[in-house]
């Protein structure tokens, strides 16, 4: 197992690798795999760039995030052009049901609420709006209706696991309550859980993930 301070520095690394990122913005202190990012940035998307890349390193099993948003003048942007920004990226991808949503903004931070069929319109969503200049967070609070079919789910996600070279589908542990998924076991990575993830909410008739997969780092 790493050492807080190999874990920190790799992280380090991996930020300065990131082409988004200005390393010298973000503090990274590291206890027994938790990594704490803080700092200040100039956009959400970096924000998140941030998190994203401290999650692909080996050994971290969490991460606390601490970062701040702050614009200079000339990236502040008002409410109201940032909803019709976020309105018209809606209308041009073909992945998000316009009509279904529902987006408020306050003070640049945007909440997304409705209802849709699929996890992967919903994450598309946030996709949309996470690089849009001006948006300091995003609650993505839209809830999934899966349409109902005759479909054995579990069945489905455990053949979608094994097809998965990334995923040790041996190690996971599925069980099913109507749509909900509560998966256990045990991953090697952060990276390899979100795949577990990935793979769960990509198969029909999903509603609600409750993940209790344990990160065991070499």
């Amino acid at each position: 197992m790493k050492t807080n301070e190999q874990l920190q520095r790799d992280v380090m690394d991996e930020l300065k690798w990131d082409p988004l990122i200005a390393a010298s913005e973000i503090g990274v202190s590291a206890k027994d795999g938790v990594i704490t990012l803080s700092g200040y940035v100039d956009s959400y998307s970096k924000k998140y760039a941030a998190e994203k890349a401290a999650k692909r390193v080996e050994g971290v099993i969490a991460v606390a995030e601490d970062i701040e948003v702050r614009f200079s003048k000339a990236g502040r942007r008002d409410d109201t052009a940032i909803a019709e920004t976020i309105l018209n990226a809606f209308k041009w991808s073909t992945l998000v049901p316009e009509s279904k949503l529902k987006v408020k903004v306050d003070e640049g931070w945007v909440t997304l609420e409705g209802t849709v069929d699929w996890q992967f319109q919903k994450d598309a969503a946030y996709k949309a709006v996470r690089d849009i200049a001006g948006v300091k967070s995003v609650v993505n609070a839209i809830t999934l209706k899966p349409r109902l079919e005759k479909i054995d789910i579990e069945k489905s996600i455990r053949q979608a696991l094994h097809r998965r070279a990334t995923v040790n589908a041996d190690s996971i542990r599925v069980r099913t309550e109507g749509g909900k998924v509560i998966l256990n076991g045990r991953a090697s990575t952060w990276n390899e859980r979100r795949e577990v993830e990935k793979a769960v909410w990509s198969s029909p008739g999903v509603s609600e993930v409750e993940d209790n997969i344990a990160i065991t780092a070499l």
